[in-house]
């Protein structure tokens, strides 16, 4: 079996890499923070060189956004300094490195889909953190995939839709931000993009390399989201509450959000054949995994 190295077991993506089914002659070995420090650069260097991998997917991050702007060192460490310490031990080793980074690393103030190539300019700690392992990671000059995304949810951890369910659960009315855009993002099928680049990255030398993005098809706010998370838990008897429509404003965080998170699929699509499915499907089956199937 060939091992696919992969770090933040313990988050969404890691969570869901681990229980993936891989392509025969492949299998994930997921290290947590337990096992694996990502402050640690000597450490990442002795895991890369301890045995041969076939790749790297590197979904470990320090995500707490609002307390990024607090904790500035420990962001960089984890968000950037891990990258570096990865590409350059992969660099070395000639492993494929698939870098996941965010949609934060842009200002969110375009109209339409942000392509690979748009300028990049964030607005806080997290997405200058993000953006200092994407440039770490090209500047290696190693083989890599840097697969942005964004608005990750799943049946595991912690995110948005389980909020939604368990704050509707005790709650009648919920006010939700609604001037802010973007695409929500299966860690499920997250994974599998990942998971294909990698295999891909791992058996093919010309395989295409650079930065991508990966999120579920579909655009819609926040409050939009809220709304389809508790229309479809109603339909399998969950929580469901009405959502009023709020400016953030009126919402306030220590970290400033992208008012338009859209990624555009073009690059992925073109290089290895992935459409990312609507982000309604996508949610439906992190509620059939919550609440159950529809009745």
């Amino acid at each position: 079996m060939k091992p696919i190295l992969v770090t933040g077991a313990n988050g969404q993506l890691g969570h869901e890499l681990s229980r993936i089914s891989c392509p025969a002659g492949y299998e994930v070995v997921a290290f947590d923070r337990a096992a694996l420090d990502l402050t640690d650069s000597a450490a990442i260097a002795r895991i890369v060189a301890s045995r041969d991998w076939a790749a790297v997917i590197n979904g470990g991050a320090y995500t707490a956004v609002d307390k990024a702007e607090s904790d500035i060192v420990s962001a960089w460490q984890i968000n950037a300094l891990a990258p570096a310490a990865f590409a350059q031990a992969c660099g070395a080793a000639n492993i494929p490195l698939v870098q996941v980074s965010t949609d934060y690393v842009f200002a969110g103030d375009k109209d339409g889909a942000w392509e690979v190539n748009d300028p990049v300019a964030p607005l806080g700690v997290y997405g200058a953190s993000k953006l200092g392992g994407e440039l770490a990671v090209r500047t290696a000059g190693g083989r890599h995939a840097i697969v942005r995304t964004a608005w990750v949810v799943s049946a595991h951890g912690n995110n948005f839709v389980k909020t939604m369910l368990r704050v509707g659960g005790t709650r009648n009315t919920l006010s939700v931000v609604d001037d802010q855009v973007g695409s929500p993002t299966s860690a499920a099928d997250l994974a599998q993009a990942l998971l294909a680049i990698a295999v891909r990255l791992a058996g093919d030398e010309a395989a295409p390399t650079g930065t991508f993005h990966f999120s579920n098809a579909g655009a819609v706010s926040w409050a939009g989201f809220a709304r389809e998370i508790f229309a479809q838990s109603d339909e399998r008897g969950g929580a469901t509450a009405d959502v009023v429509p709020i400016p953030s404003s009126n919402y306030p965080t220590p970290a400033k959000r992208p008012s338009n998170s859209l990624l555009s699929h073009t690059a992925i699509n073109v290089a290895y054949g992935i459409t990312p499915r609507p982000w309604q499907a996508a949610l439906g089956d992190i509620l059939d995994e919550l609440i159950g199937h529809k009745a």
